[in-house]
């Protein structure tokens, strides 16, 4: 049974270890997958489009951007390490600053790439999942299809086709003469959002792998020394929020103690 223990823990101990280094990874896909459920349930419950000439397009737009531009923030507001940066390296008005040499510049540089790299997870998730459903650019683009090659609609005015061509998205039915060509259009639609959706896939893949490149090629530090490096930093600042808690309680006491004459709990 001792030796079973033991080597149950020394799987355990790989596999954390094998997790830490894959951290970033397994996160960034956590808040990929996220972003997608969430997406498919915000465009279930949350969105419907107005088929209104004018109104599709602003209502189409916003569902598709302003989400993702709300994420974006979120992504570097929720970063510690931003904050971190900002009050260390950019903010000329922090009390005795001192000057940074190159190497730290170029570290801090580092950080806020690794910082936007990870903002930009749940944004670019988004836009991919809406566009790949079509949704919200069916919707959007609605009014804006060609339709001067069907004879259908030889017979109305520019208005007119504006009208009955934001009503495509909506469930109700056009006239029976006009169904083949919504259903033509919006498999067009269909057809041009999934499109933009791997498109931006393939470059968001393709940005991502020469941006990991360069930024491994142009960091000052190699692979043993940007893992002492950030082991360095983690325990630094570990160890001074502890330093930092243990000497607040000590002034707390003695302030305390000097204010009422005891400590509640002490036993002087």
């Amino acid at each position: 049974s001792a030796l079973i223990t033991s080597r149950f823990t020394k799987c355990t101990r790989k596999m954390l270890e094998s997790f830490k280094h894959r951290s970033g990874t397994f996160i960034n896909s956590l808040i990929a997958a996220l972003t997608i459920c969430g997406q498919q349930a915000f465009s279930s419950f949350t969105f419907r489009c107005p088929c209104q000439v004018g109104k599709n397009f602003l209502y189409g737009s916003a569902f598709l951007v302003m989400p993702a531009l709300i994420l974006l923030v979120a992504g570097y507001a929720l970063r510690r390490q931003m904050w971190t940066i900002t009050g260390e390296h950019c903010c000329s008005c922090a009390p005795g600053r001192r000057r940074l040499s190159p190497l730290e510049r170029r570290l801090a540089c580092l950080g806020c790439f690794g910082i936007t790299g990870r903002a930009v997870v749940a944004p670019l998730a988004w836009l991919a999942a809406t566009l790949l459903t079509g949704t919200y650019y069916e919707c959007a683009a609605s009014q804006f299809a060609s339709v001067d090659h069907y004879p259908e609609f030889a017979n109305f005015s520019a208005s007119e086709r504006e009208e009955i061509l934001a009503g495509f998205p909506c469930s109700t039915p056009p006239p029976s003469d006009l169904l083949p060509v919504r259903d033509e259009i919006v498999l067009l639609h269909r057809y041009q959002s999934q499109m933009l959706g791997w498109i931006l896939i393939t470059l968001a893949t393709i940005t991502i792998l020469v941006s990991s490149c360069l930024a491994r090629c142009c960091s000052p530090l190699t692979s043993l020394q940007d893992y002492y490096w950030n082991n360095h930093l983690q325990n630094e600042r570990q160890l001074f929020e502890e330093a930092a808690e243990q000497h607040s309680r000590l002034l707390i006491t003695q302030r305390i103690k000097k204010l009422f004459g005891f400590v509640p709990g002490s036993q002087d």
